[in-house]
């Protein structure tokens, strides 16, 4: 089926981000945590301040890079997820942000492509 393929290569995705995080200094706090208003993919801590991040990932260019696949509607769920987060654990009163990670899976032995948009919901 079309969307196991599609969950498979989104794991895919965010097993990258998650190294790709780790190795640039994030702590991990979740992964897949689950909200009234939707998933928000990872959630991590980095220079005291909490990062919420949505991986989106691409194994090919025919649709566009993955970033476009963002929509407004998808910010606002982002937004709505990370803001219950908090209220969900009054503990934290460190500042946050919202982040994207894309992958672009490429072929061959080439590597992905892995960019970091940082603060991309205000």
């Amino acid at each position: 089926m079309k969307s196991d393929k599609r969950q498979s290569l989104g794991r895919f995705g965010e097993a990258i981000a998650l190294n790709y995080l780790e190795k640039n200094g994030y702590t991990i706090q979740a992964c897949n945590w689950r909200s009234p208003y939707g998933e928000i993919d990872i959630i991590t801590l980095r220079d005291g301040v909490v990062v919420f991040i949505e991986v989106k990932t691409r194994a090919s260019s025919s649709l566009g890079p993955p970033e476009i696949s963002v929509t407004l509607r998808k910010q606002q769920h982002m937004r709505q997820a990370a803001e219950y987060y908090i209220q969900q654990h009054p503990e934290i009163t460190a500042d946050w942000r919202i982040d994207l990670i894309t992958v672009q899976i490429r072929g061959g032995n080439f590597p992905p492509i892995i960019d970091q948009f940082e603060n991309v919901v205000s």
